[in-house]
């Protein structure tokens, strides 16, 4: 509080001045000047040291280049010229990538140490190997085993129900290509065993399917078993996924949905197509549907109210005819 002393009418105070027994280092700015060996100074003591070093290894080279351009002056043979030791080295394009790799090495095991992932916990898609490595399927027609003679086939794949129904579980090893299919590849499953990958064995993965698609879904905690999707494991449910229902609509008929309800399922299509963690695995061969069958009631129960009024108002429309023929006859 020396100044404000001397702000108050006081005397100054007085200069600081070092002990001379302590000024022991030369003072590497002003020539003749002695400092101390202080913490403050040490820095700067140190870097006048190295300085003085790399010009005295300066020196050193130039007395060596200079021998050397007299010997070549006099015809004799020389050895190659030593690098200069106090050049500065350039940052190559191979020294970038030793420092990159280096940071890579290092953030990969830091992540590994601190969140048990080389990438700390980071996986996207564009990560994931088998996202890079195409299974190889291709489209396929199955020989029934049940009917060696017959063979089914279709363009659209989910006309392959009635064969699957008479043939069981699928096997890889029933299937060829079929040169006129619209299948673009993966694996092709059954709903019986694509019901086999609905986390009840933990050695396999987890899948779902959405009009036809099935995705891989195991890094998604809530279709683990117990978890609040898991109601969707190992199943086709795309009329849920536009309705809501997802005890009553776990089913590929997607008859008499509105337009917001077919616009939810192409937004779920959408969110499973893109997502970071799930990719598509292949698709699900699914039964046909009969259309003169009713589709699923809604589980709402002012739609289910409604959908049942329209189905009575058009039985009794079918049954007017029939009256009206007998009453002729």
């Amino acid at each position: 509080m020396s100044w404000f002393k001397e702000a108050a009418g006081g005397g100054p105070p007085p200069s600081f001045k070092e002990e001379q027994d302590k000024l022991t280092e030369d003072d590497p700015a002003i020539p003749g000047r002695k400092v101390s060996n202080k913490s403050a100074n040490r820095p700067f003591l140190a870097y006048a040291e190295y300085r003085q070093r790399q010009e005295k290894l300066h020196e050193e080279w130039l007395e060596k280049k200079k021998a050397r351009d007299e010997k070549i002056a006099r015809g004799e043979k020389v050895g190659p010229l030593e690098r200069d030791p106090t050049a500065v080295e350039e940052v190559g394009v191979l020294g970038l990538l030793k420092f990159l790799l280096v940071v890579v090495v290092v953030t990969a095991l830091a992540g590994k140490f601190v969140t048990n992932s080389y990438t700390w916990d980071y996986e996207a898609r564009w990560m994931q190997l088998k996202s890079w490595v195409p299974e190889g399927q291709e489209p396929y027609r199955q020989l029934c085993s049940f009917h060696p003679t017959v063979w089914y086939h279709a363009p659209a794949m989910a006309n392959h129900a009635p064969c699957l129904e008479e043939c069981g579980a699928m096997r890889l090893g029933h299937y060829r290509p079929h040169e006129d299919s619209d299948w673009e590849g993966g694996r092709l499953f059954s709903p019986e065993f694509l019901a086999t990958y609905n986390g009840e064995d933990p050695g396999k993965p987890i899948y779902i399917a959405i009009d036809g698609d099935v995705y891989d879904v195991t890094k998604g905690a809530a279709y683990q078993k117990g978890g609040s999707y898991h109601i969707l494991a190992g199943k086709e449910g795309a009329r849920a996924f536009g309705t809501g229902c997802f005890k009553e609509h776990m089913t590929h008929d997607k008859r008499g949905l509105n337009k917001e309800e077919r616009d939810g399922i192409e937004h779920w299509k959408t969110f499973y197509r893109d997502h970071k963690n799930y990719w598509k695995v292949g698709k699900v061969a699914l039964p046909p549907i009969d259309p003169k069958s009713d589709p699923p009631l809604h589980c709402d129960p002012k739609r289910k109210a409604e959908e049942l009024a329209a189905r009575e108002k058009k039985a009794a429309g079918a049954q007017r005819p029939v009256a009206a023929q007998h009453e002729e006859l």
